[in-house]
């Protein structure tokens, strides 16, 4: 046969291999294990238990650090948190207080209290608490009588 019959006959995959040079033959070869025994070594021991102990203080410090650091974080978000909150109570106080000065504006006081037939105090009907003659002596209420007057 010529060589390019021969090389048609040869399927592809073997025909490479032809020209590669010979193929590889593996032959499996069981081993088997059973009757070995395992030599401790006490250095070897030693060595894994000091490596083991190493690990856990590492692992140790890195969780102390990831908990103090997730902490910190933790915390700047409740302060931001607490700062929007006390610049909302600001300026809710700064509306209460503009609310209450234009609620004790005495004209308006006025108004109302001639709306409800309210008239100004005569003089000597006022009697002011808030002045004390003797700062040692106590300020009491009294009660003065007050006479109506009909105007029939």
């Amino acid at each position: 046969m010529s060589a390019v019959a021969m090389q048609s006959a040869i399927p592809s995959s073997r025909r490479r291999s032809c020209w590669l040079g010979t193929p590889e033959i593996y032959f499996r070869k069981t081993i088997d294990n059973s009757r070995l025994v395992k030599v401790e070594d006490p250095r070897r021991a030693r060595e894994m238990k000091f490596f083991g102990i190493a690990l856990c203080v590492l692992f140790a410090l890195v969780m102390g650090y990831a908990l103090q650091h997730f902490r910190s974080i933790e915390y700047g978000y409740k302060i931001e948190a607490l700062r929007s909150q006390r610049s909302d109570l600001v300026e809710m106080n700064r509306a209460l207080r503009l609310e209450e000065a234009s609620l004790r504006d005495p004209e308006r006081i006025d108004v109302m209290a001639r709306k409800l037939g309210l008239q100004s105090p005569q003089p000597g009907q006022v009697q002011r608490m808030d002045v004390a003659t003797d700062a040692a002596t106590p300020v009491m209420a009294s009660v003065t009588p007050v006479s109506v007057v009909s105007a029939r």
